[in-house]
């Protein structure tokens, strides 16, 4: 379980977490905004639920192997995660953001709300209750909702799995991931202050792109640059007089 402590920007890093359906591309957007993060000078670190830490890992092969289904549904799998998430907050994240570090995580706790609070019927009391033993009031700073179609993002998670057969929630009809879908933008819309809604239905870059601009805003709070109006020349000023003269004559 882990200690609150108050937070300072000055002495503590940011956590950002990256939420969306299957095939969003979120292990390929946190890449692109870690090295943006490295660029400017700032330490980042790359991790994921399920897993992330030695422990964590663990856990997450036993939950893409599907053994919730084994072993009592849904809410045996939301103990798994709280178990997993636990342990990598425990002893990678919280003390990566103690020393400064900018942590990148795919996937936090709004995962767990989705496929098994939404989805999985799991209730609200008893995800409540295992998000108090295990982070307490952590929020992450920032969650990207990578937002794409359905069908394009299973084919694109077909894809990037090859030959592999498909895990645990990859499998799930197109009726599941609809939902799945709905119950992120719902989030969204429930916290506007923490998430933001991406389209990731568009080139790689141009998505990093429209990241870079939120994590600008919001967290480096940077000003940004605005279009420059270009100067009158002295004969243009000089135009502009003439046909000032013309309409008042």
């Amino acid at each position: 379980m882990v200690e609150q402590t108050p937070r300072s920007s000055s002495l503590h890093g940011h956590f950002i977490t990256f939420e969306g359906g299957e095939g969003a591309g979120k292990s390929t957007q946190i890449k692109l905004l870690a090295k943006r993060l490295e660029k400017a000078g700032l330490e980042t670190l790359v991790t994921r639920e399920p897993g992330g830490s030695p422990g964590a890992e663990v856990i997450r092969h036993l939950l893409l192997s599907g053994i919730g289904n084994l072993i009592g549904g849904a809410q045996a799998e939301a103990l798994l995660f709280a178990a997993a998430r636990d342990d990598h907050v425990r002893t990678l994240i919280q003390p990566a953001l103690d020393r400064g570090v900018w942590v990148l995580c795919d996937r936090f706790y709004d995962s767990t709300r989705v496929y098994q609070g939404k989805l999985g019927e799991v209730s609200p009391a008893m995800l409540n209750a295992l998000q108090d033993v295990t982070i307490g009031t952590m929020k992450p700073d920032l969650t990207v909702i990578l937002d794409v179609p359905v069908e394009i993002g299973l084919a694109r998670a077909a894809i990037r799995r090859g030959s592999e057969a498909p895990d645990r929630f990859e499998s799930e009809n197109i009726d599941f991931h609809r939902r799945l879908r709905d119950a992120y933008r719902q989030i969204a819309l429930a916290e506007p202050e923490r998430c933001v809604v991406i389209d990731a239905n568009a080139e790689p870059q141009i998505v990093a792109d429209r990241i870079w601009l939120t994590v600008q805003e919001r967290l480096l709070q940077w000003p940004q640059a605005k279009p420059k109006t270009a100067k009158a020349t002295p004969k243009a000023k000089a135009k502009t007089k003439i046909r000032t003269r013309a309409k008042t004559a």
